[in-house]
This record gives structure tokens, sequence and C-alpha cells, in this order.
């Protein structure tokens, strides 16, 4: 039995190329839904009134710092087991403003990483925008820009909401392109908002077009809170995302959050029911199928949900231990898991 157990150790890592002889370079990119990170101050352009941490009338600031370093130390162990480093690309959603990302960079659990802020503010009636934090020594942006998602409702009312974030720059020496969302909610039930999300894919697709002019082959990667799962019509009929490696064609989207879901994998639960909503997927040149990694490709795509980020007990047990609900600070982290992904390439 010792010998059968050592034979399958060895083969095991004979096969799995994080192990073996050759030489790798791991980076983590990642997206998490900050749950409502506002700050405590009003700002009379907003509609930040209606966010939970000004609805609590004491300890504001310190709930501030507390919910400030929850968010940090999930950060700082994020794809930390193999990549040995805090993520290098991390898009983040549900934030107020630039001040918000600027108070969680400085946190002691980030400040040493060297991260810089990309964000614009956004028409969102929530006051709630998208952006990106990057390591400036292992990533340069060279172009970024925004695309608003213009909606209506079925009576003819504008809904205002998160505009989509492009981010183009060389990761190490590679160009990629980074599609950074937080689609339209279900308010208002599944089916009847879904031609929103649809209209968001839609949007995303016109981005993958005009990233195509000027790199007619691009390592894209979209992520973020899309609201549906990968099954749904804005993945599958709209962004057209494959779930399986041997049915990627060049130009295709692989989304690998797909089969995760099917597993019965989630970020985030509500009523009882599972969702998917948090993913990761890219083009087909961060794809191999034949463990070629002379340029980044993904390794595996991971759902981030330590222990502590889960609810242990009460009504919500199994749940993602959320910050805010009923009007109070919890203590706890996000009611989003984060998901993130490991691009590797063999150096010399």
């Amino acid at each position: 039995m010792k010998r059968f157990s050592l034979l399958f150790i060895l083969l095991f890592i004979a096969s799995n190329p994080i192990f073996s002889q050759k030489n790798y370079q791991i980076r983590t990119v990642a997206f998490y839904n900050l749950e409502n990170l506002f700050d405590t101050i009003n700002d009379p352009e907003k509609n930040d009134e209606s966010s939970p941490i000004m609805g609590i009338e004491e300890n504001r600031d310190e709930i501030y710092q507390k919910k400030l370093n929850n968010m940090a130390k999930v950060i700082s162990e994020m794809g930390v087991k193999e990549a040995k480093n805090t993520p290098v690309i991390l898009g983040v959603a549900e934030v107020e403003n630039r001040q918000v990302l600027e108070d969680l960079i400085a946190t002691d659990s980030l400040k040493n990483k060297q991260y810089s802020i990309i964000h614009y503010n956004s028409p969102d009636k929530r006051g709630i925008d998208v952006a990106l934090l990057y390591q400036q020594r292992y990533f340069k942006p060279t172009h970024h820009e925004t695309f608003e998602l213009r909606l209506w409702d079925t009576d003819g009312t504008r809904i205002y909401t998160r505009d989509q974030l492009l981010v183009s720059g060389y990761l190490d020496d590679e160009l990629i392109h980074i599609i950074v969302n937080h689609w339209p909610s279900r308010r208002g039930g599944e089916t009847a908002s879904s031609y929103k999300r649809e209209k968001a894919a839609y949007l995303t697709t016109q981005i993958i077009e005009k990233i195509k002019l000027g790199d007619p082959n691009p390592k894209i990667i979209i992520m973020g809170d899309l609201n549906d799962d990968p099954t749904n019509k804005s993945l599958k009929d709209v962004l057209k995302t494959k779930s399986k490696k041997a049915e990627v064609q060049e130009g295709d989207i692989y989304n690998p959050t797909e089969d995760m879901f099917r597993r019965g994998q989630n970020t985030l639960a509500y009523r009882d029911n599972i969702n998917f909503f948090d993913q990761i997927m890219f083009t087909s040149p961060l794809l191999t199928t034949k463990k070629e990694y002379s340029t980044y490709k993904m390794y595996k795509v991971n759902v981030f949900n330590p222990q502590y980020l889960t609810t242990q007990t009460g009504k919500y047990k199994g749940y993602p231990f959320r910050s805010f609900a009923g009007g109070n600070f919890l203590g706890g982290y996000s009611d989003h898991y984060p998901v993130y992904m490991y691009l590797i390439k063999e150096i010399n």
C-alpha cells in the first residue's frame, strides 16, 4: 500500500505543470464585489444616504475602518497559496468613489503591494461603480475607458446603471485586455429584468469588437458580478460562451465557471437558492488544451471561500458572511464570494 501511494504521488507531480521540473511564473487575476463599500461622508451629488453605512448612527468611522480591513484581509489572501502574491489585477464592484479605494489599498494588509487604481464615476442610481486595482510592478496599463449601458424601462423611463470598464495593458510583457462588469440586478424578477442583462452582454460584445480593431487575436478577460448565472441567456445566447475546452474555437469565449456552477459551486445565496453571478471568462488565446505555456494561459479558476467568509450559524448558515443587514453592521465581509484565476507561463 505504501509503495502504491508513493507511486501515485510521483505520477501526480510528473503530470502537474506547477510541480514539474520546469519553472513557471504565476499571476493571479481576480474579481470581488465589495458589498456597499461607501465612505461616511454625505455626497450631495450621489444617493449615498441610502447606503447601509449611512443608516448607522453610532461608531460609523470605526465600522468603516473595520469594513476596509475585512476587505483587505480577503484580497491579501486570495491566490497566495500558489502565486505567492496577492492578485496582480483585481476588478471590484460596489465602490462609491476613488477615495474608498485609496483607503482600501492604504490598509496594513495591502499598503506594501503598491496597488494603483483605475476608476471612473458612473451614472448608477445607487452611486456605485466598478474599478480596477493593479500592482504596477507587474501590470502596465496603456489604455482605459468606460462604456455607458443605455437602458430604458418598459414605461420609457431611463435606467441609470453601471458603466463597463475596459483596461488594456501589459502583464509583464504580454498585452491583455480586461473588461470589468456589474450588470443590472434582477429587481422586478429574473424574467422581467433579463432584457437588461442581455443588453449588457451585447455591450460587452461591442467592446470586444472594438478591441479586435487594434488587436485581431486578443487576450481578453471578462469579469464581474453579472447578476446572471453562467447558464442564462445573456451568457449563452448573447456572449455565446463555451463551457467545454474542446468546443472553443478561435475568437470564442471560454467560461470555466459554467461547469463549476453545474457541479454545485456558487458565489452567493439568496432565498435558499445558490447562484454563480461572479464570473471570470476569457477569449481563446488564454486557453491551452495541450499544456503549452510559452505565453500566459489559464491554469485554473477558483471561488475563494475560506471558512471565515461563510456564516456559521443561524438562519443564514452557509451563506456568505456579509457586512450589512437590517440596518446593522454584522462584522462580516461581503454577500458575494470573490473569484480568481491563475495565469501561468513557462520561464527559463
